[in-house]
């Protein structure tokens, strides 16, 4: 096990207690680790000053994001293979492997294993951070100034990029793919799939001719057009990106829409001029956080007229024996969704029927945000060097790794996504939906 991969295969396995179930190759082109697994190459020893100066995720996540280090193989496998040890959360109790580490640190011959690759490593200051890593933000967790800074991270990357990686639907959330039978005369298109789930929400919403829609987190202008294409609502709709109005408003205007679609650059807690007959919030809650989601949900409900129903779509993940344990993986804080929060579907329910709504319907669709994920890293691989172009390196590399991992989490029940229909039900009692509401009609 001679070279800089066999010391570091070593020291991994003797920290973790178990093989590593990848193979290692080292800048020196040495390799080590089971045969016929994906490669974890480590280009440079910038790559594990990175990890001895931050060691876990985060050293992983700058290590990834500069070029530093790579996999050389499946990149799916690769990650499902390693999320035990990188990627999966569960309670400080039920952390073995961590017990495990923190024993073995304490060995006098894991000790001498470090010493070894400092010295492998060499001693220079800690590598800076990429480029592509988030500022540190200013002002207060979800206040109105941050999630500007929050949103404009992550969505002024440029819409090309965009156009690259979500194809010609710009939807930027789960598609509703069909059933297997369904899709016997020929495999669904995304944009098929992402059609038929804003026409479900539609449905859901009982979007009607004449009806005023608003859409919170609109995005670039997808479920405003088709409701207003479609149904003949007048829409509102909010984004905090200028880059995302800007397309949108585009859009609206080629389809000959701009005297029933509005685009504003504006928050959810900034919005006076209600009532509206229906509200879609698809994929925006995620960014409202713990401590404003009571909020978020009492100002929905405000804008609501009474009957009007609210369409939630949003990711959750498992909930915790201890809530307050809680936080945000790093990768995710610092390179993609930053100030990002997820919360488990059972909360979500109760703060919006602690906001007045009655919750008649929650569908979980998990599935068919993994479905979609890999559409995505197919659309950004087959693109590659187009979205390095246009956006930088390290940038199309967040979105592979973020979307190849966000897809096995899906598949393996470690997060899932939500519709939950819930209406401002009046005090008569009459809600306005059918009796048999999962057909979606009347």
């Amino acid at each position: 096990m001679a070279g800089a991969a066999g010391r570091l295969t070593k020291l991994a396995e003797e920290v973790l207690g178990a093989p590593l179930p990848v193979r290692i190759r080292a800048w020196d082109a040495s390799e080590s680790g089971p045969p016929g697994a994906p490669v974890l190459v480590f280009r440079n020893r910038r790559a594990l000053r990175r990890l001895l100066f931050k060691p876990g995720e985060l050293g992983l996540a700058r290590a990834w994001v500069a070029g530093d280090l790579d996999v050389d193989g499946d990149l799916y496998e690769a990650l499902d293979l390693l999320a035990g040890m990188i990627w999966e959360r569960a309670e400080p109790a039920e952390k073995p492997a961590r017990t495990a580490a923190l024993r073995a640190l304490a060995r006098p011959e894991i000790r001498a294993a470090g010493k070894e690759l400092l010295s492998l490593a060499g001693l220079p200051l800690p590598p800076a951070p990429p480029a592509e890593e988030a500022r540190p933000r200013r002002g207060a967790l979800h206040s109105l100034l941050r999630d500007r800074q929050a949103i404009s991270h992550h969505y002024d990357v440029g819409n090309a990029f965009y156009e690259l990686v979500l194809g010609p639907s710009m939807v930027y959330s789960c598609a509703y793919w069909p059933p297997a039978a369904e899709a016997a005369g020929g495999t669904p298109t995304l944009e098929e799939a992402q059609r038929d789930k804003l026409d479900l929400i539609c449905r859901k919403l009982g979007l009607t001719e004449g009806q005023r829609l608003l859409d919170v987190g609109c995005g670039w202008g997808s479920m405003v057009l088709h409701a207003a294409r479609e149904y003949g609502v007048r829409a509102v709709g909010i984004t905090l990106s200028e880059e995302q109005a800007t397309y949108a408003r585009k859009r609206i205007a080629e389809a000959g829409l701009a005297d029933r679609i509005e685009i504003r650059v504006q928050d959810y807690r900034e919005v006076a001029d209600g009532p509206f007959d229906a509200i879609s919030s698809i994929g925006m809650a995620e960014h409202v956080g713990r401590a404003r989601y009571a909020e978020y949900a009492g100002l929905l409900y405000g804008l609501l007229k009474p009957g009007g129903r609210l369409l939630n779509h949003q990711i959750a993940r498992r909930p915790l024996a201890d809530e307050d344990a809680y936080h945000v993986d790093e990768f995710i804080d610092r390179y993609v969704f930053p100030d990002g929060e997820l919360a488990p579907v059972g909360r979500t329910v109760a703060q919006l029927e602690e906001a007045g709504f009655e919750v008649r319907d929650v569908e979980a669709i998990r599935e068919h945000y993994a479905l979609t994920l890999r559409q995505w890293v197919a659309n950004l691989e087959e693109h590659w060097t187009e979205a390095v172009r246009l956006t930088s390196p390290g940038r199309a590399r967040v979105w592979r790794l973020y979307m190849a991992a966000s897809a096995l989490s899906f598949e393996r029940n470690r997060i899932g996504v939500n519709q939950v229909l819930a209406v401002r039900t009046p005090d008569s009692g009459t809600s306005g939906l059918p009796l048999r509401a999962r057909d979606w009609r009347g």
